[in-house]
C-alpha cells in the first residue's frame, strides 16, 4: 500500500529542503523526494544550488582570490611569498568537501524535523484518493501518496544549438567546476552570473579567458553606471569581454574547440581555445516529471504554470522556484517555499519580488535591490541619486580594496528607497541593508541618519544614502 503524507516535495534543492522543513514545523507529515547523488551513488540533497552551482563556485572563488592575493597582493602588505605553487586537485577537493558538507547538514535537518527523504527520481502517476500518487525510482522502485504536492526540480543548463554538453571541452556550470587542470586558452559564452564567476576563478589561476556576449550591453539588467565600472574592473584585470558578437559554428577536436563568430563590425572572427564554457541561461526542469499524467500545465519554454500564489492548474498541486516564472535564484526559491507551506497551512505566505536581491560574487562583486536608473528614467518616474565611491571608504583602504561605488536611488518627492546599486568589496553582504530598508519603505535619509560603525565599508552606504541629498561627509 502506498504511503500516505500530508505534503510531498518534489527537489531537495533550496527551494524543496526549505518548503518541506517549513511545512513540518507546522505540523505537516512530509516528504521530500531528490535524485542528486554524490560520487559513491548516496544521497547529495541542495540541488543544482549546493552541488554545481552557488556552493561549489563560491569555494572555487574564495581559492582563487586566496591564490591572486598571494601572488599580486601580498607584497603590498610587506608579505613576501617564495615558491608559490597551484594544486588545483586539492583546490577541487576542498570544494567537494565544502559541498559534502552544505549536503549532510540537509539530510541532518530533515531528520531534526522528522521528514522523510526518498531518494530518487520522483514522478506523477495519477490523481488518487486523498491526492496524487506518485512514484519514486531509486535504489528501489516506491508508491506514495500526498494531498498536496510541491514541485521544486529547479533548472538545466541550456546549451548551444547543435553544440550539447560533452562536460570535457564544451562545458556547463557542472564541467566548468570539475577542470583538472588550469586551460591555457578559456572561451565563455555569456557574460551572465555564471560566466563573470566562472572566468574570473579560471583568469585568477592563470588562464587567459575571453568571453563572447550577443548583447550589445554588458550586463544590461543591472545599473548602467555600476555595469561600466564593473566592466573597467574587468579590463584591468585582464578579462577579455567581447559585445555584440554572434556565435557561428562550434567545432571540438583533439587540440580543443574552435568558434566562429561575427563581431560587433561585422567581422568574421574565428576564438581558439582548450575549453569552452557555455553560459547562456537555464531551462526549467519538467524533464520525467510525468506531467501530462495529471494534466499539469507547462508554458511553451517548459515551465510549470503558477499564479501569484504559486498554484499550479490542479488543485493542492504547487510549484516554486526555477522551475516556474521569476528570476532564477536559490534565494528566491526558498521564499517561495516557505510562503507555500505556510499557504498550505492557510496562512498568509509572502514574496516581494521587488526587493530580491541579486549578486554577482566576482571581484569586485556585484550586488543590487530595486530599480536601475535605467528602467526609472524609462517608467517616467521622478527621481533623486546619490553615489559615494569605496575610494573614500577608511576601511576600504585599510583593505587595499577600493575599487567601486555605492549608488542609491530615491523618489524625488517622498525620498523613498527605490533601488541601491552597489560593486565594490563585499557587496553581498552590504546589500541586505537595502533589502531591508526597501521592505520597511524607509526613506533615503533614514538610512543616512542611521549610526554606521567605524571603520566599515557600511558606511559607504550611509554616505550614499547622505549623497541622495547633496551632503556627503567624506567625499
Amino acid at each position: 500500500m502506498s504511503k500516505q503524507f500530508d505534503v510531498i516535495v518534489i527537489g531537495g534543492g533550496p527551494g524543496g529542503y526549505i518548503a518541506a522543513i517549513r511545512a513540518a514545523q507546522l505540523g505537516f507529515n512530509v516528504a521530500c523526494i531528490d535524485e542528486w547523488k554524490n560520487g559513491k551513488g548516496g544521497p547529495a540533497p541542495g540541488g543544482t544550488c549546493t552541488n554545481v552551482g552557488c556552493i561549489p563556485s563560491k569555494a572555487l572563488l574564495q581559492s582563487s582570490e586566496h591564490y591572486e592575493h598571494a601572488g599580486k597582493h601580498f607584497a603590498d602588505h610587506g608579505i613576501e611569498v617564495k615558491g608559490l605553487g597551484l594544486d588545483v586537485a586539492k583546490m577541487l577537493a576542498r570544494k567537494d568537501n565544502v559541498v559534502k558538507q552544505n549536503n549532510d547538514g540537509i539530510l541532518y535537518l530533515f531528520k531534526k524535523n522528522k521528514v522523510t527523504f526518498f531518494h530518487g527520481r520522483g514522478s506523477f502517476v495519477k490523481a488518487a484518493e486523498g491526492g496524487y500518487e506518485l512514484k519514486v525510482a531509486g535504489a528501489a522502485e516506491e508508491s506514495i501518496t500526498g494531498k498536496h504536492i510541491i514541485v521544486a526540480t529547479g533548472s538545466n543548463a541550456r546549451a548551444l544549438p547543435g553544440t550539447p554538453f560533452d562536460e570535457e571541452l564544451v562545458l556547463s556550470n557542472d564541467g566548468a567546476l570539475r577542470v583538472g587542470t588550469v586551460p591555457k586558452k578559456l572561451a565563455l559564452i555569456g557574460s551572465g552570473v555564471i560566466g563573470l564567476e566562472m572566468g574570473s576563478v579560471w583568469r585568477r589561476l592563470g588562464a587567459d579567458v575571453t568571453i563572447l556576449e550577443g548583447l550589445p550591453t554588458f550586463l544590461g539588467a543591472v545599473d548602467e553606471q555600476i555595469a561600466k565600472e564593473a566592466k573597467k574592473a574587468f579590463d584591468k584585470q585582464g578579462l577579455k569581454i567581447e559585445l555584440g558578437v554572434k556565435v557561428g559554428e562550434v567545432k571540438t577536436g583533439k587540440k580543443g574547440v574552435s568558434i566562429a563568430y561575427t563581431n560587433a563590425k561585422g567581422e568574421a572572427q574565428t576564438l581558439e581555445a582548450d575549453k569552452l564554457i557555455v553560459s547562456i541561461g537555464r531551462v526549467a526542469n519538467t524533464i520525467g516529471l510525468n506531467a501530462e499524467a495529471v494534466g499539469l500545465k507547462l508554458d511553451e519554454r517548459g515551465a510549470i504554470v503558477v499564479d501569484d500564489d504559486c498554484k499550479t492548474s490542479l488543485p493542492n498541486v504547487w510549484a516554486v522556484g526555477d522551475v516556474v516564472r521569476g528570476p532564477m535564484l536559490a534565494h528566491k526559491a526558498e521564499e517561495e517555499g516557505v510562503a507555500v507551506a505556510e499557504r498550505i497551512a492557510g496562512q498568509h505566505g509572502h514574496v516581494n519580488f521587488n526587493t530580491v536581491p541579486w549578486v554577482i560574487y566576482t571581484s569586485p562583486e556585484i550586488a543590487w535591490v530595486g530599480r536601475t536608473e535605467q528602467q526609472l528614467k524609462a517608467d517616467g518616474v521622478a527621481y533623486k541619486a546619490g553615489t559615494f565611491p569605496f575610494l573614500a571608504n577608511g576601511r576600504a583602504r585599510a583593505l587595499g580594496d577600493t575599487t567601486g561605488m555605492v549608488k542609491f536611488l530615491a523618489d524625488a518627492k517622498t525620498d523613498e528607497i527605490l533601488g541601491v546599486h552597489m560593486v565594490g568589496p563585499q557587496v553581498s553582504e552590504l546589500i541586505s541593508e537595502a533589502v531591508v530598508a526597501m521592505e520597511f519603505k524607509a526613506s533615503a535619509e533614514d538610512i543616512a541618519r542611521i549610526c554606521h560603525a567605524h571603520p566599515s565599508l557600511s558606511e559607504a552606504t550611509k554616505e550614499a544614502a547622505l549623497a541622495v541629498d547633496k551632503r556627503t561627509l567624506n567625499f
